[in-house]
């Protein structure tokens, strides 16, 4: 079951990443993340980044709102989106399904 933990801040959710994927997506579900595959490499933080823009790009927000809060080096990371408005968490909904 995909969970999206709103705050008063921010919202949170899981994603399974796969780096170094042939293309980027996201849609899906894996073991109840969120699934996002990106091109680049897990590589000294550049599957992260990769993440952060897809993530921005989809929901139409600045990337200096997405962050990864943890998993830096796991293919499970919980990332934040800050200032999340209902329209976001619809989005996220609409992937997962």
């Amino acid at each position: 079951m995909f969970t999206i933990q709103p705050y008063e801040t921010h919202c949170t959710f899981d994603v399974h990443v796969t780096a170094k994927a042939k293309q980027t997506s996201i849609g899906g579900h894996f073991d109840g993340a969120l699934k996002v595959s990106v091109t680049a490499p897990a590589d000294k933080g550049k599957a992260n980044q990769a993440v952060i823009k897809l993530i921005a790009k989809t929901l139409k927000v600045a990337k200096s709102r997405v962050e990864v809060l943890r998993g830096k080096t796991s293919r499970r990371k919980t990332i934040a989106v800050h200032e999340a408005v209902p329209s976001d968490l619809d989005v996220l909904r609409n992937l997962f399904s």
